[in-house]
């Protein structure tokens, strides 16, 4: 249903109230489909088959695709995700409750009480979904998985809801060539839109580097930066569908790709 639910939000379209209306065989089949579509996020190689979601294709009246998937791959997997926190986690506790883990002794609405994380679910493209739990302010109870700021048709939108690691590329130079932050920060700034950089923050190597000419200058040069942007959508407008983008810069070699904690940290 999350899948569903970013689908309404990126085309603008109502489809939940097309779907309700639909026989269970043909929910289960569109299920199925938004089964492919996690496959597709999960995957770093772009689908070939341009005809894999054909009900879901009928259902939003456009021509879609798993390409649209994989394009707007970060967009997606940031936004079902919040689909999962602020409504999915709410509405379907009974299946939340099958999956918290069994050493907890507490009934499902008493451990609600305090923010919930659960690793993996439903599925580990979208990390851990973190519940938080209702407030009461005297008379009126306020849900704090509510959205964080008003745009598109759900009432949030990828650049607001996005995390900085979700927003963050890592970007890489060649030995001999420094590229300085100034550089990379005007570089996607040109391409890109004004603001769309927030952050260059580069470590330097300790090694000294060799100049275009092969001359030891004894300077040190910064051979990767994390570039952090506004949004998750300019992450997938850089990459482009592809996992890692090059790019060339007063004849410099810049490679990007999708920040990784655990990797690249």
């Amino acid at each position: 249903m999350a899948t569903w639910f970013w689908l309404e939000d990126f085309f603008f379209q109502n489809i939940l109230s097309t779907i309700l209306a639909l026989s269970d065989p043909v929910i289960m089949a569109l299920a199925n489909e938004a089964v492919l579509c996690f496959q597709c996020l999960d995957s770093a190689e772009q689908p070939n088959d341009f005809n894999q979601i054909p009900l879901t294709a009928e259902l939003l009246t456009k021509d879609i695709s798993l390409q649209i998937f994989h394009k707007h791959r970060y967009s997606a997997i940031a936004g079902i995700r919040n689909f999962l926190t602020t409504v999915c986690s709410r509405i379907f506790s009974d299946i939340l409750q099958r999956a918290l883990p069994p050493s907890s002794s507490y009934p499902f609405v008493t451990r609600l009480r305090h923010p919930l994380i659960i690793p993996g679910f439903p599925h580990p493209t979208f990390g851990s979904i973190n519940v938080m739990h209702d407030v009461v302010v005297g008379d009126n109870l306020y849900n704090n998985n509510l959205f964080p700021c008003s745009h598109g048709l759900w009432g949030w939108n990828a650049s607001c809801i996005a995390t900085d690691n979700e927003r963050t590329m890592f970007i890489t130079f060649s030995r001999g060539f420094p590229v300085s932050q100034a550089e990379v920060k005007r570089f996607f700034t040109k391409n890109y839109g004004e603001n769309c950089v927030e952050g260059v923050y580069m470590k330097e190597d300790n090694k000294n580097f060799l100049n275009a000419n092969g001359n030891d200058n004894g300077q040190q040069q910064s051979l990767f930066a994390k570039l952090v942007l506004n949004s998750v959508a300019t992450v997938d407008r850089i990459l482009d569908g592809e996992k890692i983008k090059r790019f060339k810069s007063n004849g410099k070699h810049i490679w990007a790709r999708k920040y990784s904690m655990t990797r690249d940290d």
